[in-house]
């Protein structure tokens, strides 16, 4: 039986018609729009497009938006400086520096000067730090928190099953992790993390209930590494050769898709899955962000 399709795109539709009423219920009490500010240094095509994205996001949402710009040659103290005026305008609720950041800028540094109670990506290690120990009022990370509510709003079971995620990097395995194993509704998983350094992934993988492929490795889990039955989760957009696309090339997943689909019962497809739940819960923790600061 072939799986059930995991929709972002529809989970993310579900989750933007909610928050239009937040944000209508906060502009009347407080008299204005949670706004979030985004700074961009350089000029990368991806990283400019991905902002455009964003910003279009919050125009379509009623969201306030602004993009702070800066050369790819400017100064490290430049940047910080275009923080720390963003951190003290009370008219700002989020802010994100979009990454990658020009290879003379620290990342570390920048993305600890962003005021952990603007940081929608909750990159901060104040923010890791909260969601580590379970603090229920602190905003989650962009793409894991966005796999959960793909899950749960799907009817997925994550209570109680075995979790297993395919990769460790900070922006998805590792918080993904630890939101998981939370005792709360919507984790209290059991929860194994694998890596490249991982001895027989396929022997760990195929004892998941839900399998998380976030390896950054092209179709790299294939339909013998699936337990059959399994929810399948592709984190994974990678670039590859394809002379009969348009552009001569496509994405594809961390995950063979077709091959899988015939094993598994649901699974996230690439385009359309977690990618657009990534900017969904961008602008829910930029709401989330305002409301937490101005008070409920």
């Amino acid at each position: 039986m072939t799986a059930r399709i995991i929709s972002g795109k529809e989970v993310s539709a579900q989750i933007y018609a909610e928050l239009g009423g937040r944000i209508a219920a906060f502009r009347e009490r407080h008299g204005i729009v949670p706004h979030l500010a985004v700074v961009l240094v350089g000029d990368d095509p991806s990283s400019q497009s991905y902002v455009r994205m964003k910003s279009e996001r919050c125009l379509d949402l009623g969201l306030g938006s602004s993009v702070v710009r800066l050369g790819g040659l400017a100064p490290e103290d430049e940047l910080l400086n275009t923080l720390d005026a963003i951190n003290r305008d009370d008219g700002i609720h989020g802010v994100l520096v979009q990454l990658p950041l020009p290879g003379h800028i620290r990342e570390t540094r920048v993305l600890q000067a962003v005021d952990p109670r603007k940081d929608v990506d909750c990159f901060h290690p104040v923010n890791v730090g909260r969601m580590v120990m379970g603090d229920p009022d602190v905003l989650l990370p962009c793409t894991p928190h966005g796999i959960q509510q793909m899950l749960v709003r799907s009817g997925v079971r994550v209570e109680g099953s075995h979790v297993v995620i395919v990769g460790r990097s900070n922006i998805v395995g590792k918080p993904l992790a630890n939101i998981l194993v939370q005792k709360r509704p919507g984790a209290n998983a059991t929860v194994t993390v694998c890596h490249t350094r991982t001895s027989d992934l396929g022997a760990i993988t195929r004892t998941a209930d839900i399998l998380v492929a976030a390896a950054g490795s092209p179709r790299a889990i294939t339909a013998d590494m699936v337990a059959p039955g399994a929810v399948v989760v592709d984190v994974g957009s990678n670039r590859v050769d394809d002379p009969s696309a348009p552009r001569g090339y496509r994405f594809v997943g961390d995950v063979d898709f077709d091959a899988v689909k015939e094993v598994a019962s649901a699974i996230t497809p690439v385009p359309g899955g977690v990618g657009p739940m990534t900017v969904c819960m961008l602008m829910w923790n930029t709401v989330e962000a305002a409301w937490n600061r101005l008070g409920r």
